[in-house]
């Protein structure tokens, strides 16, 4: 049976889940339009569609601590998803990782991490949830769509001069 519940010390090696690959198979392009954000998707050709795997982040649980929550999803005794939430200065908590393992996706453990990163905002004064996906990660920004997030700004120079060269970031912000 699934639970969400918040890594502590004595769990705290389950920040560290490894990063799993995901499907590229098309891009949200967003638009900002009268005041107002909108997004079109674009679907990659057959050829074109690949996988990425961003690399493990190797989470110091000590150094982060003081300014993080960590939310995990187990099966049991077994993290399959992670959500790291991190204090920042404005009204939104900023929701700095979500990855869920390659074998429970599609089955609503996101969103119950959301679901938890939602009640803690709350008990720590935030109005919502903030976080940023890549434009080409459209499993990710149809899934922050889906949830109740919205686009609030894009990034395009956030990759330049690296290897991820011609993607960029949409922030996404989540009230509650």
């Amino acid at each position: 049976m699934l639970k969400i519940k918040i890594i502590d010390e004595e769990r705290k090696q389950d920040i560290n889940i490894p990063n799993e690959p995901f499907q590229l198979f098309g891009r949200m392009i967003p638009s900002y339009i009268n005041e107002k954000w909108q997004y079109e998707i674009v679907y990659f050709e057959q050829d074109k569609i690949g996988e990425m795997c961003f690399p493990d982040e190797n989470y110091d649980y000590n150094a982060m601590k003081d300014r993080c929550v960590f939310v995990g999803a187990y099966d049991g005794e077994k993290c399959i998803a992670l959500a790291i939430l991190r204090d920042a200065m404005m009204k939104y908590m900023y929701l700095y990782d979500l990855k869920v393992s390659k074998e429970y996706r599609r089955q609503g453990v996101a969103s119950a991490l959301i679901e938890k990163s939602k009640e803690i905002c709350m008990e720590r004064g935030y109005k919502g949830l903030y976080t940023q996906g890549q434009d080409n990660n459209l499993s990710a920004c149809k899934f922050y769509i889906k949830t109740g997030f919205y686009i609030g700004g894009f990034d395009s120079n956030v990759y330049k001069w690296t290897k991820q060269e011609g993607k960029a970031d949409i922030i996404f912000y989540l009230d509650i």
